[in-house]
Parts: C-alpha cells; structure tokens; sequence
C-alpha cells in the first residue's frame, strides 16, 4: 500500500535519523498522525528552536545558547581539570556520576586514519591552545575504549605530556554486579592493569 506523498515524506524523513529504521519510522509517523495538532506542532517547535538557538560553547565545543556553555561558565567548576570527550553526547553520563566536576573539551570525533579522519579534522588544536593559555593540573582521557578511542588518547598524551600536564585515561574493565567467567579477555585484562589497592 503507497502511503500519500505527505506521509512518505515524513516516513523518509525519520529513517534518516540515527536507530530509526521503517518500522520504527512508521510508528513514529503515525504517533505524529494521530496526536493532536498541538502536540505535534510542539514537537515541529522544539526542533526549530533547538536549531535557532543552540551552538558549541566557544571554549570547550559542547552544545551552548550562549558563548559558553553553563559548564564552562560555571565558577564552581574546576577549570585546572579537563576531561577530553569525543562527542558533546559523552558529557551527560559522565555527569550523571556526580563525581567530575573539572570541565570539558570536545573533540568533534576521533582519530580514524582509515576514514580520512586526522588530527587536523578534530579540535585538538584548541585543546592545546587552552592547555598553553591556562593553568591546567590535569587532562583526563575519556575517548571511548575502541581502536579509534584508543589511538586517540595515545595521540592526545603524546603531545600534553611535554606540557608537563599530569594525564590519565579513564580505566576500564568489569563492570559491577558482572561475572568473571563471562568476562572477555581484553576487558579482564584492563580491569587487572586498572586495578588499586583496597
């Protein structure tokens, strides 16, 4: 059955967002059909409106609707601690732990030499840029644990470590409430080389 061209444009529309296959598209498209004008106008809205006003913080790349981002406007923030993300998407858990309260800098991405992603393509230069303009004690490494992350991270400490700037990377291994016996070895073996006296 041929959806009417509205609805197959809505329909194509959602497939290119990120998970989002027909089926799901589907659902979504139909939600939108069946709710009321208001409720999806709102939705239509929030988009624009998040597309009007939200930018990267001029400092550390995140998202921000102002120059800064409320982090890095922040007073309360460590401003001598830096944690180094890949995406502004890696901020959030980090700080749903409540145990950071250091800043950012995003890098837009991560070192994939076989996808023509350099040094150059990231914002690694403004990480430097800050690291020469402030008094930072301490960049923390939190790329994601994957070949590209990891490259990433072993690229970034060569060049901080020079700067005399302590440097570390998040540790990785079991998680809590996990099975040794399920374990893979490469996260067993970083869980024994991150592992700390009790």
């Amino acid at each position: 059955m041929l959806a009417a061209p509205s609805i197959q444009k809505l329909l194509d529309e959602l497939e290119r967002l990120p998970g989002v296959g027909p089926k799901s598209a589907q659902r979504i498209a139909y939600w939108i059909l069946n709710t009321d004008r208001a409720t999806a106008l709102r939705l239509a809205e929030a988009i624009a409106e998040v597309k009007d006003t939200v930018s990267f913080c001029s400092c550390c790349n995140n998202y921000a609707q102002d120059d800064l981002c409320d982090i890095c406007a922040s007073p309360s923030r460590n401003h001598n601690l830096i944690c180094v993300v890949s995406e502004p998407r890696d901020i959030p858990p980090i700080e749903r732990t409540a145990v950071f309260d250091g800043v950012y800098h995003v890098l837009g991405g991560a070192l994939a030499p076989m996808d023509g992603i350099g040094p150059d393509d990231l914002n690694i230069a403004d990480l430097m840029k800050r690291l020469a303009s402030a008094r930072v004690e301490e960049v923390v490494l939190a790329t994601n644990p994957n070949v590209e992350g990891e490259t990433t991270a072993a690229y970034l400490a060569r060049l901080i470590k020079p700067l005399g700037v302590k440097v570390t990377r998040l540790a990785s291994g079991l998680p809590v409430g996990g099975d040794l016996e399920f374990a893979d070895e490469v996260t067993l073996g970083r869980a024994l080389e991150a592992r700390r006296p009790l």
